[in-house]
């Protein structure tokens, strides 16, 4: 409890993104109260629905946040969630997840042959794996969006209720744990650390590093599949282009938690914490009306000027 509290350098960028997401939820009540006479952001009805909004963007940043500890980048997120939720809603019925699930694990396998075996560079590799999935699945689709339906355990998962908590945050939370458990008790959590840090170095100490990178791509992958399939039931039906708006806000949640870009270096709560920062930065702007173009613009500076405030920092103490 105690290391969980103090202001150390590993815990220092997660405080930081917790303090920004609460300066962003005052302002956000500071202007409704303002311009509206009342302060939905504090009702525990506002809280939950972004919670279940950001449960898609927490499952793909889960996923983002293994491979960014080895180094690494998946930029086949946007078309592996999306082609998981075509392939779920074209199949339906019972098999509809596990075939979702399956295109998952064959892109993370081919992800993590082409960076690990390969040697090609993960940026280079996930976008040509990215752009093959989006020529799939419009030759899928013949160009038009599908007119196939979630089936109904998609729908479920996605946008019912338990006791007034969404379901998805359940399957949120189930993966957090797992996540969590496989990276601070599991040999496989520590060997990403190690190599991550130096991968030359992991594999003379006996690491298969090679397999280390694979099982991490196929993680992300998983979890980017596992967003599309609850994407998609939270929307009754798959669509083109639905993974788009996630590859960005993804990797931001994990660097914006404190995890080192060219891996070695991370907590899962940081992660965590910037999905909500940036679950609640996207709604504040949306409740202001705020145009596209200066969306983008405040998601920039919030996103630079959170890294300046912690780099900055890092780079002394070196």
């Amino acid at each position: 409890m105690n290391t969980l509290l103090s202001f150390t350098p590993e815990n220092r960028p997660i405080a930081i993104a917790a303090a920004f997401t609460l300066m962003i939820i005052l302002i956000g009540t500071a202007y409704t109260l303002t311009t509206q006479g009342t302060a939905p952001m504090l009702t525990p009805s506002y809280l939950l629905q972004q919670l279940q909004i950001g449960s898609f963007l927490g499952l793909c940043a889960a996923g983002m946040m293994m491979v960014i500890l080895l180094g690494h980048i998946d930029l086949s997120l946007p078309w592996t969630l999306t082609a998981a939720a075509m392939m779920a809603t074209s199949v339906g019925g019972p098999w509809a997840i596990p075939a979702g699930l399956s295109v998952g694990l064959i892109v993370g396998l081919i992800n993590g042959f082409g960076v690990s075996y390969l040697r090609i560079p993960s940026m280079i590799f996930t976008l040509g794996v990215d752009s093959v999935l989006r020529g799939l699945m419009i030759a899928h689709t013949g160009g038009f969006a599908p007119q196939t339906e979630a089936s109904p355990l998609m729908r479920y998962l996605a946008a019912d209720r338990i006791m007034g908590l969404p379901v998805a945050v359940f399957v949120w939370a189930a993966v957090s744990i797992l996540i969590t458990v496989v990276l601070t008790r599991t040999g496989f959590g520590k060997s990403i650390y190690a190599t991550g840090a130096k991968e030359s170095a992991a594999y003379l100490s006996g690491i298969r590093t090679r397999w280390v990178i694979t099982g991490a791509f196929i993680a992300s992958s998983m979890c980017a599949a596992s967003a599309g399939i609850l994407l998609a039931g939270y929307s009754a039906k798959a669509y083109q282009g639905m993974g788009a708006p996630f590859l960005l806000p993804a990797i931001a949640a994990v660097v914006l938690g404190g995890t080192h870009i060219l891996g070695g270096r991370g907590r899962y709560l940081g992660t965590l914490v910037g999905v909500i920062l940036i679950v609640f930065l996207n709604s504040v702007l949306s409740i202001m009306q705020m145009p596209e173009a200066f969306r983008q613009i405040i998601y920039g500076i919030v996103i630079v000027g959170m890294l300046l405030v912690y780099g900055r920092e890092n780079k002394t103490r070196l």
